[in-house]
């Protein structure tokens, strides 16, 4: 006879969501953000680490308290792949990786010096720009951090929440303000958001919370991938202002940030700000670090639940429904030259990969000075521009500027290229990348010259996509694979066609394929040869992919 009896429903297992579950911390990165305000950790550097040397710091502070400081150690030299996974006391070096905030990329001559004479005194001259307009450094050893912290306090810079469980940088359109393509300056929001941003009510989220503001029509913050974006729109009646976009963010479950549909205006956008980081806070998921991002709190409520949570028990007021902003799909970035609102203009540089020395950055405040320039700027896609350029300067200093390295007109792979740190530093990572990554740019214009087409390739060093591998055309995403004989040699699972904007998706997956880096650029030179024989007339790169034949793409 079947058994009949009525189970009792399984009682659903707390997430760590503190206005529903508590804030009994279930995990032991709760428990320590629990037992202090987690930037007192800076004293400590001060008063006895910097003294007593990498041996005295204690594990629970290296991590996770350090994040909040802006520094992470860097993983020892040397170590390949196979030891990714394995314990921080395996993998970590004694020194670090600091990171520099610069929220909407805003950077001033006198800062860029700074930085680059911290660099070349204190960072064996290491300068990244990171596609989060931040500036990050290599080889900092703790003695030297004091030093270094008061040297960026002197030029109004720091790296507070630079890393961990907090809103890190803003994203904000680089040529806010002066831009003749712009709808609405953005830059009295991002200002009175730096007010707030290190309170201490922000200083315990789930895990970190990336949000981005821009009213520049060329949607230059990739909004799509963002917990939070901001971008500019003209309602019918009410005037320019932003539609609201919640819910982005790549990594090993990538999700597309959703419009919430409402309209915002300047003057709302820290207030909105503030309460969509506070309901990341209070309902944010905290029992896995894996599920601990607003992404999964949106998608399990949907972005009616959560504009309605928002402006009923947050704001206090109801947002009026807003305009939709057309997608800008290629022209995102800066490079060249553009208009400005006064009749200067702005040149925007590559560095291959972001990559530059300190003396490299000196040298660049000194050459923009000289040309009577003042205001630099950082972009999300690594980009280096000079503003409020004289048009009868700009040729010269264009060729000024390729002297050092930084192109105004790279080819097409350079210009679309991205990378993560990769095995150099990154402690996550199974796979080099920069050096591949200039390798294959290298190889591609040695074999095609340029291309007709624009054409964006990352390589990422592991599943956590810091260089958008999902949204690229071709994306690379570094693992261990099978070498000749058997055994684990380094590579990539590839990724074909992804794209954010109209049509946004992550990209295909060929069942099976992955790429030795080894073979690297042989694979991608023959991709792109296929689609130089195989395009219909005008047809775009990124087309070509989404209608070619997989053979076409092996």
């Amino acid at each position: 006879m079947a058994d009949t009896t009525t189970r009792a429903p399984r009682a659903r297992k707390p997430e760590g969501q503190w206005l529903i579950d508590g804030t009994a911390p279930l995990n032991h990165d709760e428990e320590l953000k629990q037992l202090e305000p987690v930037m007192q950790v800076k004293q400590r550097v001060i008063d006895i680490y910097s003294k007593e040397g990498f041996d005295s710091i204690p594990p629970e502070d290296i991590a996770p308290r350090f994040k909040w400081l802006g520094i992470y150690t860097q993983r020892k030299q040397n170590l390949g792949g196979e030891f990714t996974g394995q314990d921080n006391s395996v993998l970590q070096d004694e020194y670090f990786m600091m990171r520099i905030r610069f929220d909407g990329g805003q950077c001033t001559t006198e800062q860029a010096r700074v930085v680059g004479e911290i660099s070349r005194d204190y960072a064996r001259s290491t300068i990244d720009l990171t596609d989060r307009q931040n500036i990050q450094l290599h080889w900092v050893r703790i003695e030297d951090v004091p030093a270094i912290w008061d040297k960026l306090e002197s030029v109004g810079l720091n790296t507070w929440d630079a890393c961990g469980d907090v809103p890190r940088v803003v994203l904000g359109s680089p040529v806010a303000g002066i831009a003749k393509d712009e709808i609405i300056d953005a830059t009295p929001a991002i200002r009175e958001i730096q007010k707030i941003v290190t309170n201490e009510e922000f200083q315990n989220l789930p895990r970190k919370f990336k949000s981005a503001i821009s009213g520049n029509s060329r949607q230059d913050v990739v909004h799509e991938i963002n917990d939070l974006a901001f971008i500019g729109v003209v309602h019918p009646e009410l005037g320019p202002g932003f539609e609201c976009f919640v819910g982005g963010g790549l990594s090993t479950n990538p999700m597309l940030a959703q419009s919430l549909g409402a309209f915002v205006t300047l003057e709302q956008v820290p207030e909105v700000w503030a309460n969509v980081v506070r309901i990341f806070r209070d309902y944010g998921y905290r029992r896995l670090r894996n599920r601990a991002r607003l992404k999964f709190l949106v998608s399990q409520w949907g972005v009616e639940k959560f504009r309605r949570i928002l402006e009923e028990d947050y704001l206090g007021y109801a947002l009026p429904d807003g305009p939709r902003a057309p997608h800008n799909l290629v022209d995102r970035d800066h490079i060249g030259v553009h208009e400005q609102k006064d009749g200067n203009v702005y040149l925007g540089v590559k560095p291959t990969l972001g990559h530059m020395s300190g003396e490299q950055l000196i040298a660049v405040a000194q050459l923009a000075e000289s040309y009577g320039l003042s205001q630099l700027r950082f972009t999300p896609f690594k980009e280096l521009l000079f503003l409020d350029v004289d048009p009868g300067d700009v040729d010269k200093l264009a060729s000024d500027l390729e002297e050092m390295g930084l192109y105004a007109a790279p080819s097409e792979f350079r210009r679309g290229l991205l990378s993560c740190t990769g095995l150099e530093y990154c402690k996550l990572a199974h796979v080099t990348t920069k050096s591949r990554a200039i390798e294959l740019a290298d190889e591609l214009e040695e074999r095609f010259g340029d291309l007709d087409s624009p054409i964006t390739i990352s390589l990422n060093g592991c599943p956590n996509a810091c260089a958008r591998h999902y949204v690229s055309d071709i994306g690379l995403k570094g693992q261990m694979v099978p070498g000749p004989d058997g055994e684990k040699v380094e590579g990539f699972q590839v990724h074909l066609g992804g794209t954010i904007g109209e049509g946004a998706n992550f990209g295909r997956k060929i069942r099976g394929h992955k790429v030795r880096s080894s073979e690297l650029a042989e694979y991608v030179t023959r991709v792109v040869g296929n689609y130089v024989t195989d395009r219909a007339d005008g047809e775009t790169f990124r087309a070509w992919l989404q209608r070619a034949d997989e053979e076409k793409l092996k």
